[in-house]
């Protein structure tokens, strides 16, 4: 639960600088922003690669896995088009029929779809669920939720440039890295400390931002090709073959590793206090044009959205009809948790120049559903003891189906 609360503070204390750095250091606030941007990549790319070391299935029953991934897939998308049309209702009226608007939109509203897979297992385990079926298929699920969402960022970022010659490159670089990742699933033996991860996390934003910088270079900005870090580290984590050292420094490393990350991804948001009367100019999107409304007005639709996000995963309800229905609601409800891989879609709509009402939106949602993500394992943990029993809960030793 501590880790939860920090997330939250470090993403509203660099929320709450972003807002008055810019002014205080003036012209020389570009420097900061373009620092603030590499770390947050290398941030997210190691994150991305853990998320991917968790990555681990039997290929010889991929047949068993595909009833899962199509309700991953359903619980990841759900909430994204519920947020992504409320996102459309925010605009005024003429702007419903826009493409523009459209394809932002449906960028942005994307953070509404990851389940946190690191949050999730963490306090699942803690909770004494570690055995249990609940734990199992939710682990299963987030994983699943987790892929489709990077695998979607492929159709959303063809949205964001257009058929242009670079994204076949795009495309086929992405269809190697999958083929790679699943030819060799958890094949090398590759050092897995802290620093090591850090490493490759570096090297990963370092070759990314390289190949930018050249085709851009070579070709302008038109001809530039560039590859978010979300697909290689993700793949670089599922080769690795998962060695699970426990020991605390790597623990400690990485919980700082996703503090600062939450920071930047505050301290990246675009100046909105004070912009309710004045329109932002030299805005090259839709969403950030629009005026901000009222705090009252905004925490309204805060409420909104985190609520739409959160209806929008009780999909795996449904599902699994051989279960409990309160195993199921357990399961549905786990699936609540955010966190790092949502921040990593604002990340990426930040990068597009997004923002606007919807983009601070998105940011207290995803600081509200942190705060709410204790209540949400203790209501786990509840339905799990009335369906197994106190004891055999907390004897850690429920059967898995």
């Amino acid at each position: 639960m501590k880790k939860v609360i920090l997330f939250s503070l470090f993403l509203l204390v660099g929320l709450f600088l972003s807002q008055f750095l810019p002014p205080f250091f003036g012209e020389s606030y570009i420097t900061v922003e373009k620092v603030t941007k590499v770390l947050m990549f290398i941030c997210l790319a190691y994150i991305m690669i853990n998320v991917g070391r968790e990555f681990d299935l039997d290929k010889k029953k991929w047949r068993s896995y595909a009833v899962d991934y199509f309700i991953a897939m359903a619980t990841a998308a759900v909430p994204w088009i519920l947020v992504a049309f409320y996102y459309m209702f925010l605009l005024p009226a003429d702007l419903f029929g826009e493409w523009d608007a459209w394809k932002e939109n449906l960028l942005l509203s994307r953070f509404a779809a990851p389940t946190s897979a690191g949050i999730l297992f963490t306090m699942l385990a803690a909770a004494g669920l570690r055995k249990a079926w609940i734990y199992k298929k939710t682990q299963i699920l987030a994983i699943f939720d987790d892929l489709d969402t990077i695998l979607l960022m492929i159709p959303l970022q063809i949205l964001m440039i257009g058929f242009k010659w670079q994204l076949f490159a795009i495309v086929g670089i992405v269809a190697y890295f999958l083929w790679i990742g699943w030819v060799r699933l958890k094949t090398y033996r590759l050092p897995q400390s802290w620093n090591a991860i850090l490493l490759y996390s570096i090297c990963i934003v370092a070759v990314t931002e390289s190949i930018y910088l050249l085709t851009k270079a070579f070709m302008n900005q038109e001809g530039a090709i560039h590859i978010e870090v979300l697909m290689p580290a993700f793949v670089l984590g599922m080769v690795m073959k998962t060695v699970h050292t426990h020991r605390r420094v790597d623990e400690n490393v990485g919980s700082l590793i996703s503090y600062l990350f939450m920071f930047l991804v505050g301290l990246s948001t675009p100046l909105f206090v004070g912009m309710s009367q004045n329109m932002p100019v030299n805005v090259t999107s839709v969403t950030a044009s629009q005026p901000m409304p009222s705090w009252g007005v905004l925490f309204f639709h805060v409420v909104m959205v985190t609520l739409l996000s959160n209806v929008g995963k009780m999909i795996p309800m449904f599902f699994y009809r051989d279960r409990d229905i309160r195993e199921r609601l357990a399961l549905s409800i786990g699936m609540f948790t955010r966190g790092e891989v949502g921040a990593g879609i604002i990340v990426i709509a930040l990068g597009y120049n997004l923002g606007g009402p919807a983009m601070i939106i998105s940011i207290l949602s995803l600081v509200l559903n942190l705060i709410l993500t204790g209540g949400f394992v203790i209501i786990v943990r509840r339905l799990a003891r009335s369906v197994y029993g106190r004891e055999e809960l907390e004897a850690a030793d429920v059967p898995v189906k």
